[in-house]
């Protein structure tokens, strides 16, 4: 079975287990506790901390430990809105479920909501920068990387926008962070929010960083025993923490402006793969083929008389032939319904289905390259002959 998912969930990178397992054996305590066992654990706790602060350049104070990057956009929402009487919200039309729930719970509490379209590349028209980010919008929420096309939204033209006008900005980098580690301390957005494990870390887990003029206002979602300085209470998990900062310490560092080239060489290997599925007229790239996620491949199928074919159905296909692949996105893959993302990009509604995702990780080489391909071929006509 060849894995071409990560962009749902990656596999642990190296070490990442046997750190947990070392941690977890202890410093297996609550981190609250005052005893020598808590105090164990709450100095793992915090080196995990510091390790990932270090590694995006950020204080150790900046990193909010949440359950997931689900936890971390919500926090983040509701938090910049508990500051504030209501007003506009902006999100983009391509945004992943969690922001568009976040947002449609504002909307409910008085806050208008209005979404930035995006052009047939899934970006979003920048010519509708200054109508859109002028009074009363006061937050904004992009999605850095695109999860379902790949397309790397021009977050930080629009984040300096942001900064201009006095706006908020929150960005979902949750696919962006398994490429390439951003510089927090000059990156121009005022929260980022992300997931372990897309970056070979374990589920349960995810980050939100704050800026220091937001940490004592933020409002938080979850009450009680005051944990994350205030900002996420409940008991941390020690062992996923230490699963984070160790997938993360194997990450290297990016320019933002560099990321649809990071990954240590992925993009060449995506290209590989990319050129050799094309030779099939059956196959086209959708997204931006220049501006997107180094490690990620989204096509769209039709049969040999042109039709769409159904995407759900071909990654069923694909799997019986040794290949794990997507349909759009996996938070919304169980519905069999069009693709928000495509139909905000304007697609015809028959090509809406027709979407499968390819995405790629340090595990696979050069020399798998034949084998997806023969392969995914003989899935395609599997499905194009049912």
């Amino acid at each position: 079975m060849i894995y071409l998912d990560a962009c749902a969930t990656a596999p642990l990178r190296p070490g990442v287990l046997q750190r947990m397992v070392e941690i977890q054996d202890q410093a297996w305590a609550n981190p609250s506790s005052l005893h020598g066992f808590g105090l164990r654990a709450s100095e793992a706790l915090e080196r995990s901390r510091a390790q990932i602060a270090d590694k995006l350049n950020a204080d150790f104070r900046d990193v909010v430990f949440t359950s997931g990057a689900t936890e971390s956009v919500h926090l983040a929402l509701h938090g910049l809105a508990g500051l504030q009487s209501p007003g506009r919200l902006v999100i983009s039309s391509v945004e992943h479920p969690a922001v568009s729930g976040a947002a449609h719970q504002l909307f409910r509490n008085g806050w208008e909501v209005v979404e930035w379209p995006v052009d047939q590349l899934g970006r979003i028209r920048l010519e509708r920068l200054d109508e859109l980010l002028s009074p009363p919008t006061r937050i904004l929420s992009l999605v850095w990387g695109q999860g379902e096309i790949g397309t790397i939204q021009p977050l930080l033209s629009v984040a300096e926008a942001c900064r201009r006008r006095g706006i908020l900005i929150h960005t979902d980098a949750s696919q962006v962070l398994s490429q390439g580690l951003p510089n927090w301390s000059q990156l121009p957005v005022d929260l980022m929010s992300a997931s372990a494990h897309k970056c070979g870390g374990p589920r349960g887990i995810g980050l939100l960083l704050v800026r220091e003029s937001l940490r004592c206002e933020l409002k938080p979602l979850l009450s009680g025993g005051g944990q994350e300085a205030g900002l996420r209470s409940g008991t941390e998990s020690v062992v996923l923490a230490a699963g984070m900062a160790a997938a993360l310490a194997q990450i290297e560092r990016c320019d933002p402006d560099q990321l649809a080239v990071a990954g240590n060489g992925i993009a060449e290997l995506r290209n590989a793969l990319r050129d050799r599925l094309l030779t099939d007229e059956r196959l086209v790239v959708c997204g931006d083929p220049d501006q997107r996620l180094p490690h990620h491949l989204s096509l769209l199928v039709s049969d040999h008389n042109g039709q769409p074919v159904s995407g759900r159905q071909l990654v069923r296909s694909l799997d019986a032939q040794g290949l794990a692949v997507s349909s759009g996105s996996a938070c919304s893959s169980g519905k069999d319904s069009d693709s928000s993302v495509l139909t905000a990009m304007g697609l015809p509604q028959t090509m809406r289905r027709s979407g499968v995702r390819l995405s790629l990780g340090p595990w696979i080489s050069a020399g798998d390259l034949d084998g997806i391909t023969e392969r995914f071929f003989h899935g395609l006509e599997v499905e194009n002959n049912s």
